[in-house]
């Protein structure tokens, strides 16, 4: 008979409860310095809930444990946190910026967040060659030359960088084009390059171009023109009227440039436009790059941010994360005056100085004349983006609730996940996972799985069990509380294939124990035509839907987006493959010495035809890598010294 009285407690034996909420807090306080610095909150799984900033630690710190005085926002925050961290800090400014890149990197669920993984183009005009080239650029400024922006989008560099070539005839060719022309390209016929690659300008007058387009793009545009207006009249008194019409082109070329700006207002030099605008709770800000005078461009940015959050405070957090990576301009015209505007200016002004910049940074909020026409106008751009994206959203709602309904789920879904793979005849296998939700196609969630086998050529079965396998599999093993599902569970799964696909990937999730996942199959219709799709789901005869349902057009737009990513992730991969020979599986050969053995004998068959002697004469080719690479090929020859 199975005893069920519950044991006595252990004599001696003192059993603490984890302290939680306000305990924390208190626990902490005990060694809190009253220093600067930055404080943040963790839950239980050790994940941020919020970071924040501080000029004296303990007396902000010390604000959570007066719980009755806090909103219910950070009441239930308070409630949550489970340990404290803190960062000291000489000054309150260098808190600004720590917490702002923390705020960037861990995305507390508390915070303000800017969710912006996008990096910035500049123009880049090259200076390691006799002949600059001028260029779009992305990510580290690992070469050498002057950099100018950033721009909002590629298009707005890429006109900028088109309009230099019609003013200025910069040549925007690679080097190793530039060192291989025999004859003009098609820019130099439309009148866009001074083609240097084949003499046609020497380097003297090609380096007077280049010191016109740098005074152009420093906001000398009034110079510039005069420049090329004295020009047009030396070489008309010389009665070289054919430089002359040319020189004429590149001034109208140049006043066309300078009046098509959106927004091109005299009184400015170099300057972001920051306006905000707020409606159902989200705030959207919009941002315009002026640099030089001219445009650069502008982006609409969406903060995620709780309900009741105020314009100044939304405004102030984007503007810390938003300057984190890149350096700040002189001056921010702005919509709203910020709290702590003069932090937030003395902040950016150290992280101007980390880029090399020097100088004050300015903040303000005009109230008339030509700088606040402009800020009304970028306020303006933000409200209509606000309800372009609410519209989207209402749509975009209306479309999940048809999803519910349809495959009779137990609510709107938060996150739908969508497989494909691709191949070609069973090479270069991938399979890959889209994800959606209320906001549209998640990205930054997208997953590509190089599918490692062993799997028969073709065998599409085989290759969606291995990635369910991989995928669910490793969200369960990582899941840290068994009580409730793994973050990013999807709540609902679309397969693009029929029954035999449901059944696979079914028989997988069983195995799994992962009974709650909803899965569905899409199977192309009769002669692949679109419209007239299967729909398999568990427990339920195949359907189909109306032809011009919209339910049908969303679904059919995410299967085709999964198509299309694993397409793109098939192509990668065949590319890098068809980079690789046999000559990367030798010990000792690196991308030097395999350049070096291909450009010597032409292709991997012929460096494994070669004779020993004759690898041994190879330029870069040691005796001992010789013998090893003859060894690789010859794996019966007796070669001394091998590896």
């Amino acid at each position: 008979m199975t005893d069920l009285t519950p044991p006595e407690p252990l004599r001696g034996v003192v059993v603490i409860e984890p302290l939680r909420g306000v305990a924390v807090i208190e626990a902490a306080l005990t060694t809190m310095p009253l220093s600067p610095g930055v404080y943040r909150m963790l839950d239980a799984k050790g994940e941020a809930l919020y970071v924040g900033k501080a000029r004296a630690l303990k007396k902000r710190v010390t604000a959570y444990t007066q719980v009755a005085r806090l909103p219910e926002r950070l009441r239930r925050m308070v409630s949550e946190t489970a340990a404290m961290e803190i960062v000291t800090t000489h000054t309150e400014a260098e808190a600004l910026l720590l917490e702002a890149n923390l705020i960037k990197r861990l995305k507390p669920r508390f915070n303000i967040v800017l969710r912006d993984d996008k990096s910035y183009p500049w123009l880049m005009l090259a200076e390691d060659h006799d002949f600059p080239q001028i260029t779009k650029h992305r990510g580290a400024r690992t070469r050498r030359g002057t950099y100018w922006g950033p721009f909002a989008s590629a298009w707005a560099v890429n006109q900028t960088v088109t309009a230099l070539q019609r003013v200025f005839l910069l040549r925007s060719c690679a080097d190793t084009v530039f060192a291989n022309r025999s004859r003009p390209c098609l820019l130099h016929q439309i009148r866009r390059c001074s083609a240097p690659c084949v003499g046609r300008i020497d380097k003297a007058e090609y380096g007077a171009l280049v010191a016109q387009a740098r005074a152009f793009l420093s906001g000398r545009q009034g110079a510039v023109q005069k420049e090329l207006a004295t020009e047009m009249e030396t070489a008309a008194e010389a009665l070289e009227f054919e430089r002359a019409a040319a020189i004429r082109d590149r001034i109208r070329a140049l006043t066309h440039v300078q009046g098509t700006d959106v927004i091109n207002p005299a009184s400015l030099a170099d300057a972001d436009v920051i306006a905000a605008w707020q409606a159902a709770g989200q705030t959207c800000v919009q941002v315009f790059f002026i640099r030089g005078g001219r445009n650069n461009g502008n982006r609409a940015f969406f903060p995620v941010h709780t309900r009741g959050e105020e314009m100044p405070e939304v405004l102030a957090a984007f503007i810390g994360q938003f300057y984190d990576d890149k350096p700040p301009p002189p001056l921010l015209l702005l919509s709203h005056d910020l709290p702590e505007q003069e932090l937030i200016a003395e902040a950016l002004r150290l992280k101007m100085e980390t880029f090399g910049g020097r100088g004050r940074v300015e903040i303000t909020v005009p109230k008339r004349g030509e700088k606040h026409a402009v800020v009304a106008h970028a306020e303006l751009n933000a409200r209509e983006a606000l309800e372009r994206r609410l519209a989207e959203s209402a749509g975009q709602a209306k479309l999940l609730d048809g999803v519910t309904e349809l495959f009779a789920l137990p609510a709107r879904p938060e996150r739908i996940e969508v497989y494909d793979n691709s191949h070609i005849m069973g090479a270069n296998p991938y399979g890959v996972m889209i994800v959606a939700g209320p906001d549209g196609f998640v990205k930054a969630a997208y997953r590509k799985f190089g599918i490692r086998g062993p799997v028969a050529p073709g065998d599409d079965f085989a290759m969606l069990r291995e990635v369910f396998q991989r995928r669910f599999g490793r969200a369960l093993r990582e899941n840290k509380d068994p009580d409730a599902p793994p973050p990013d569970w999807p709540d609902l799964v679309l397969i693009d294939g029929g029954a035999g696909q449901l059944s696979a990937a079914r028989g997988v999730l069983t195995e799994l124990g992962a009974h709650d996942v909803r899965l569905v199959g899409i199977a192309k219709g009769p002669d692949r035509d679109a419209g007239r799709e299967w729909f398999h789901t568990d427990g339920k005869p195949a359907f189909q839907l109306p032809p011009r349902d919209p339910v049908l057009y969303f679904l059919q737009r995410l299967r085709d987006e999964a198509h299309r990513f694993a397409i793109s992730a098939h192509r990668a991969g065949r590319s890098k493959a068809l980079v690789t020979s046999e000559l990367d599986e030798i010990p000792g050969i690196g991308p030097g010495r395999k350049r070096a053995l291909l450009n010597h004998f032409g292709s991997a068959r012929g460096v494994g035809q070669a004779g020993l002697h004759d690898l041994e004469a190879a330029p870069g080719i040691s005796r001992q890598i010789a013998r090893a690479v003859y060894a690789h090929f010859h794996p019966g020859a007796r070669v001394e010294g091998a590896s």
